[in-house]
């Protein structure tokens, strides 16, 4: 092994459970070091004997001489006690330097002050996969106050994969893991973002779990069927901004389905949803200034009635649209210009839209003109998304794509990037100092997001 500095000592941090002070001897034993720049005294912290490179900044030389005292030493070297206090600054820089979620359980069994903060960051986010590792957090949620309340993002991920528990029937899920699931959001008062991914079917008509539960979001992923607990849920949320609906059904004559009441979700800006009668329920009265949606039918004249529905809808929005990513079955360039044509024919889009997909690129010259032509008067547009794929021969090459690129910018030089499609598989082209070059570190799924 080999530093640069003066090695302070060696810490032995408890492994496993939080910190119990009635446990004498530790089972396990992980080292860390702390060791001190022989440059500007600065004490770095580092796990398994491999070195953060971000140094622990802002420590007094009374903190160096306690970090000494916290090695274990002489009588110190069972117990592990530290003979000297930190400073809470200083407990909370070594804690945000230590990013690998083990050595954060090391911390919890060091001392109380340790312990406090170390399960503050571990808590903070958590991402639950697999049936065993999700039920039994949940059940430690359920029970446990002090750790239920520090989680503010929770992920959970239910997939038949996750489970061995199955026969020639089929896959079976335990009975009580919706129940642990929901006893666990009903203690997690302070959640703030929420996703619930769910990969078979069968499972999604869940969303009973959200009944009583007390928290606000801010962002909420949901692939739960739509039914009147999940509308009586999102009745309930005013911080909501962000919100992914997999699905929706606006069925007035079912009576058991709630309607969304007109005054839920006052500040939601960002709309991820597959039916776009969800869009133009959803959009009214709201800030809705990023949309991403798809048509629900194929026929030309059904796609016609929706698209006149939702921008009818959209004009009754709190705010004008800034990116809108409109999907479809099958892409044609007519109908692609008919949608460009109603999204510059709404006046507010001509100095907001930021980003529009996913039009048809036409082949033939006079109507490729004349998309030109509508193109022009989106003065703000940084990206746009097209379709090339029955282009003949398909523009494959980063030449023929910065080709392209370049002649839309003629028309629409405010575009900054263009995604180009051909059968499902994305190409992006960027500008950088005037030059044009494949962006292969752009994340094509959330970039209707960033803009």
């Amino acid at each position: 092994m080999h530093c640069h500095g003066e090695i302070l000592g060696v810490a032995q941090l408890h492994l496993g459970l939080p910190f119990n002070p009635d446990v004498k001897e530790p089972t396990k034993i992980k080292p860390i070091l702390i060791f001190c720049d022989n440059d500007d005294r600065i004490p770095t912290l580092s796990a398994d004997y491999t070195f953060l490179r971000a140094p622990v900044q802002a420590v007094s030389s009374q903190d160096v001489a306690a970090l000494r005292g916290l090695f274990v030493r002489g009588e110190h070297e069972q117990t592990g006690q530290c003979p000297m206090q930190l400073s809470l600054e200083t407990y909370s820089l070594i804690v945000n330097y230590v990013a690998d979620r083990e050595n954060l359980a090391s911390l919890c069994r060091a001392s109380k002050t340790f312990q406090k903060l170390a399960e503050r960051k571990l808590y903070h986010s958590l991402d639950l996969r697999g049936i065993v590792r999700t039920t039994s957090m949940c059940r430690l949620l359920a029970i446990t106050r002090r750790l239920s309340v520090l989680v503010e993002a929770l992920s959970i991920r239910y997939s038949e994969d996750d489970s061995a528990d199955s026969d020639e029937s089929g896959y079976h899920v335990p009975d009580d893991y919706w129940d642990d699931v929901a006893n666990a959001l009903r203690t997690t008062t302070e959640l703030k973002h929420l996703n619930v991914y769910i990969e078979t079917g069968d499972q999604a008509a869940q969303s009973w779990v959200l009944n009583h539960c007390t928290f606000q979001l801010h962002s909420f992923h949901c692939d739960f069927s739509w039914d009147d607990h999940l509308a009586s849920f999102l009745n309930t949320q005013t911080q909501l901004s962000d919100l992914y609906l997999l699905d929706f059904r606006n069925d007035t004559s079912d009576t058991h389905i709630s309607s969304l009441d007109d005054r839920s979700m006052p500040k939601l800006s960002t709309l991820e949803c597959t039916f776009m009668d969800a869009a133009a329920t959803i959009s009214p009265g709201r800030p809705i200034s990023r949309l991403k949606t798809c048509f629900s039918r194929s026929r030309i004249e059904e796609k016609r009635t929706e698209m006149t529905n939702l921008f009818t809808k959209l004009r009754t929005s709190r705010k004008s649209l800034r990116t809108l990513d409109i999907a479809d079955s099958a892409y044609t360039a007519e109908f692609s210009t008919e949608l460009l044509n109603i999204v510059v024919n709404t006046v507010s889009n001509l100095n907001n839209l930021r980003y529009l997909g996913t039009l048809v690129l036409p082949v033939g010259g006079r109507e490729r003109i004349a998309f030109y032509g509508s193109l022009m008067r989106l003065h703000k547009l940084q990206c746009i998304e097209v379709e090339v794929s029955d282009w003949e021969p398909p523009p494959t090459s980063p030449a023929a794509l910065r080709a392209l690129t370049l002649e839309l910018r003629i028309y629409c030089p405010s575009i900054q990037r263009v995604i180009f499609v051909q059968d499902f598989d994305r190409t992006v082209m960027k500008m950088t100092d005037d030059f044009c070059v494949v962006d292969d570190d752009v994340n094509v799924e959330t970039l209707w997001r960033s803009l």
